[in-house]
């Protein structure tokens, strides 16, 4: 093992709901500790689960209060009954002490430039003047060009991206897509783009074996933190209720954040069915799909990363709704054959889902097509912070801090 003795990374990810952004941060600091003695990574999240997931040594994290989006675009308080302008004071006054006192050498970004309305904006000057490095980690694909840009003209990320960032980290291959594709960005902003490849999974190494799905052999169906996946178990259930005699099994998990109601549901349609077993959550996602023959999922990051990274046949059904990047993501896939995908905005029938199921089987698996070449991101990234992070470097910024 290597050393980065003393060295010291801060991760922000500002999102309350889904599990993809908290998994990816945490992806990333476990390989970074579990490559390098000596150095400490604290997590900033408003995930209100963030304390269910295991965590190296030397990885810990500090949880902001929670904020929900709202289906008109608008953010509330998640946890507290307060008015949201001072859950963003709170949030803001965290993040600039917790980056004060911890006084990183290099502070990733999650996705979102300027964090939540701005919240992370002082935090990014305070660092910047006392030399730590700057980076801003994004996705494959972020959204469709003509919405990203006018989110991004909105926000008013750019000057950010070109003033404060040292670098941008694009967690995918620029054979696949650019993220800032129809984003008018200057050549400066264009030249600190350094694509990682994705970002390799791999089965949690448990000190205490868990048992296996009472189905076996089975399809995963995993819909992330379950608040926006309804309609994908509605059709996979559908698919069942139409043909008994489809020969795999389903372990379905429908996610933390899915409606109760919506969960008792599911549960009672399939206990009607045979080979259907439904789960709330897993902590360990990646053992259920190892053990499964094939996984019917959304197109998010998180999820196309581990379908790669397990070599496991899919079908993808991509959400369209807030963004359409698991659209553009799951037709990429397709084309490459590196997936099935099914037409999200098409007539829900279940034929077409039963014969996706029963031709899963028959599927190309990812690495026939290339997908180990894909999964270098998290040595990239390893290798990135430890030229950023080398102890001269946070030398000179030490004594530039105590001046």
């Amino acid at each position: 093992m290597e050393r980065l003795d003393n060295a010291r990374i801060l991760i922000y990810s500002h999102d309350s709901f889904g599990l993809g952004h908290l998994r990816r941060c945490r992806a990333i600091a476990h390989a970074i500790v579990d490559r390098y003695k000596g150095v400490s990574v604290l997590i900033l999240s408003g995930s209100p689960i963030i304390g269910s997931f295991d965590f190296l040594p030397r990885v810990d994290f500090v949880r902001i209060p929670g904020v929900i989006k709202l289906t008109s675009g608008e953010y509330q308080s998640l946890g507290l009954h307060i008015d949201l302008e001072q859950t963003m004071a709170i949030r803001a006054a965290i993040i600039q002490q917790t980056a004060e006192s911890f006084r990183p050498d290099l502070l990733l970004v999650d996705k979102e430039p300027l964090g939540l309305r701005g919240e992370v904006v002082p935090t990014l000057k305070m660092l910047k003047a006392r030399g730590a490095t700057l980076v801003l980690g994004l996705r494959d694909i972020m959204d469709e060009p003509t919405l990203l840009l006018r989110e991004w003209k909105r926000k008013k990320c750019l000057p950010a991206l070109e003033h404060l960032y040292d670098e941008i980290w694009v967690y995918g291959l620029a054979g696949f897509a650019d993220p800032l594709e129809g984003v008018a960005c200057p050549a400066a902003v264009r030249a600190k783009m350094i694509y990682t490849g994705y970002l390799r999974r791999a089965v949690p190494r448990l000190t205490r074996p868990e048992p296996p799905p009472r189905r076996e052999p089975y399809v995963l169906v995993t819909v992330g933190g379950g608040d926006d996946g309804m309609a994908v178990i509605d059709w996979v259930l559908s698919a069942y209720e139409a043909d008994p005699g489809i020969p795999l099994g389903a372990v379905i998990v429908t996610g933390p954040f899915m409606a109760p109601e919506r969960q008792r549901h599911f549960r009672e349609r399939a206990e009607r069915l045979r080979g259907i077993e439904v789960l709330t959550f897993d902590t360990h996602l990646e053992l259920l799909m190892e053990r499964a023959i094939g996984v019917v999922a959304m197109a998010g990051y998180n999820t196309f990363c581990e379908i790669l990274s397990l070599d496991k046949r899919a079908i993808l059904v991509p959400r369209v709704r807030p963004r359409r990047e698991q659209v553009m993501r799951a037709m990429r896939a397709a084309s490459f054959e590196l997936a099935h995908a099914l037409d999200p905005e098409g007539p829900r029938d279940p034929a077409a889902m039963i014969a996706a199921l029963r031709g899963i089987v028959d599927q190309p698996l990812p690495s026939e097509r290339g997908a180990s070449a894909m999964l270098n991101g998290l040595g990239i990234i390893t290798d990135l912070v430890a030229e950023r992070v080398g102890q001269p470097a946070r030398r000179v910024r030490a004594v530039a801090a105590q001046r």
